[in-house]
């Protein structure tokens, strides 16, 4: 009888870890959901510049006794622009709404915003991007709930819109202003 080395083992082990560790991730509660390292947690600084002739904001703005929404965009990224009209329509509501421009241009982002309105209450201005790697922010559009005392409760990847707006979004919003949902 020949002797089997213990490599040829190797390759169906590899395979039924692969194929447990595929098959618990699927089981989790939503597997389209990153967890954030920041829920839970106090939130990061925010830049101390501010998008020049616009009103701004400061660490105390999230510390406010209030839920606040910041919105770290750019005129130059299109799913920003998607996202909008939400954002317009979230201001009117009367959601306390903040955003951090990054990578961008002062002259680019207020052109943006005298063409399409400025839905934000206040606009922090991080044009080499540090404040986002701060915030684990990895491309944007990406939007944070946060409590009255400035603990992130949530964090969105991607434009606030459609169902993904609708469905996962929204709900976290509605019960951070205690509003159900």
């Amino acid at each position: 009888m020949a002797k089997l080395s213990p490599l040829m083992a190797a390759p169906p082990v590899i395979f039924a870890g692969l194929a447990a560790l595929f098959f618990f991730g699927m089981q989790r509660d939503n597997p389209d959901d990153l967890p954030s390292t920041f829920i839970g947690r106090s939130a990061p600084s925010v830049p101390e510049a501010d998008l020049p002739g616009r009103a701004g904001f400061d660490d105390a703005t999230l510390r406010s006794e209030e839920v606040t929404v910041v919105n770290f965009w750019a005129s130059w990224c299109p799913p920003c622009r998607a996202e909008h009209p939400t954002l317009h329509r979230l201001a009117e509501e009367g959601v306390r709404l903040y955003g951090i421009n990054f990578k961008d241009t002062a002259d680019q982002a207020n052109a943006y915003l005298d063409d399409e309105g400025n839905p934000f209450a206040g606009i922090a201005f991080d044009p080499p991007g540090r404040t986002a790697i701060d915030w684990g922010v990895t491309a944007p559009p990406e939007t944070f709930i946060i409590d009255g005392d400035g603990t992130v409760l949530y964090k969105f990847i991607g434009p606030l819109v459609g169902s993904d707006y609708e469905q996962r979004f929204r709900p976290e919003l509605d019960k951070a202003l205690g509003r159900g949902g």
